[in-house]
């Protein structure tokens, strides 16, 4: 059998369904235009998500027969309140916080290095003198570049206010315009799809729970471990608590990953405003307390709607669209893997698969009809 002839019993395989060949280039359609246009429609994906959030509150009020536009106007001015907090309140706390980390990080590295030499004097060897002064070299030239990136961002954030002052007006508009009018929006959508869309339909129903369940199910995660976070680390007096709670908190859309990556900075923080004392480990058994619970008990309460996926697809997934989109890529990446399962499971064969399927569905069927025939 030739390569031609293989591949040509593929494409009859997989494409030879009308349907199976318009939903390829619908998902093409979509994934260029975000991979191309997505910082240009930064904002309107954004509102896109925000709306997509929100929207289960507006089901939730017209449920309970409160008028359509009601509902809308209570949801978004619950929103806007949560913007205008998180704008006036948490992130200059947070911007401080960082701050004062940054202008901090030359003495907590002075204080590492006078922890290594001590542990270099208690134990010569098992580290040697050049290894020590490979790490300081090492240390020193990050610290030197966190210094400059942090400059120059906070330089080219100068030019980028008024760029930033327009984003937070438009996604609010945005977000207004496509809860009040979604109906109208979804049926033009769907005016422009062919009217022979069975397979679209059953995997968008199959996927729209799923999605739904995840991205209020994280953003749920988000909150509860961040807060829990912060009023640990307040309890045992850790500077830049609001900072450190921030990153555990978003540090579960990486799972496996994000909980390593900030034990890092947690255990950095802790190591030098206690020094190795019964504090800081008290402080590194709690933070694995908050993410044990979380990965056991939280995250499987959640998410027990969503589809079981294996591990390593987890970290492939977070690798792949995070090197494509960043943050909303390493977020979005456990509901596209759900979605690329649900299509290689629904995908339509070809026409000797089909015909395998009903065969195996005829013993069935004749079994389950013997007793009413008897």
């Amino acid at each position: 059998m030739t390569m031609r002839t293989i591949f040509k019993s593929w494409i009859e395989r997989y494409f030879s369904d009308e349907e199976a060949i318009i939903l390829l280039l619908v998902l093409v359609a979509g994934f260029a235009a975000i991979i191309w246009f997505g910082r240009m429609l930064a904002p309107f994906f954004t509102a896109l998500i925000i709306a997509f959030l929100l929207q289960g509150a507006v089901s939730a009020l017209t449920r309970r027969r409160v008028p359509h536009l009601l509902a809308v106007v209570i949801v978004f001015l619950g929103f806007i309140s949560v913007l205008l907090t998180l704008a006036f309140i948490l992130m200059p706390l947070i911007w401080n916080q960082l701050v004062g980390l940054v202008q901090e990080t030359p003495r907590m590295f002075a204080s590492g290095q006078d922890w290594l030499d001590e542990l270099q004097s208690r134990y010569p060897n098992l580290i040697t003198p050049d290894q020590m002064q490979s790490w300081i070299g090492v240390a020193s030239r990050e610290i030197s570049q966190l210094g400059q990136r942090a400059l120059t961002l906070s330089l080219a954030s100068l030019g980028n206010i008024m760029a930033l002052i327009i984003y937070l007006v438009l996604v609010p508009i945005l977000v207004f315009f496509m809860l009040k009018d979604r109906d109208k929006l979804v049926g033009f959508i769907l005016s422009l799809l062919p009217q022979k869309r069975d397979l679209m339909t059953r995997i968008w129903h199959e996927m729209d729970a799923q999605i739904a369940n995840y991205i209020r199910g994280k953003f749920i995660e988000i909150i509860i471990v961040g807060t829990i976070a912060f009023f640990t680390f307040a309890y045992f007096r850790l500077p830049y608590s609001a900072l450190l709670a921030v990153l555990v908190g978003f540090s579960v859309l990486v799972p496996y990953i994000g909980a390593a990556v900030t034990t890092l900075p947690v255990a950095a923080v802790a190591g030098f405003h206690f020094g190795i004392s019964d504090q800081f480990v008290y402080v590194l058994i709690v933070y694995g307390v908050i993410q044990a619970l979380d990965g056991n008990v939280l995250s499987p309460i959640l998410f027990s709607e969503t589809n079981n996926i294996h591990p390593v697809s987890i970290i492939v997934a977070v690798l792949f669209f995070g090197g494509i989109w960043g943050f909303w890529g390493i977020f979005f990446a456990i509901p596209l893997a759900t979605l690329l399962k649900a299509l290689v499971y629904a995908w339509p064969r070809g026409l000797h698969d089909r015909d395998e399927e009903r065969g195996k569905d005829v013993p069935q069927r004749v079994k389950e009809d013997e007793p009413a025939a008897l």
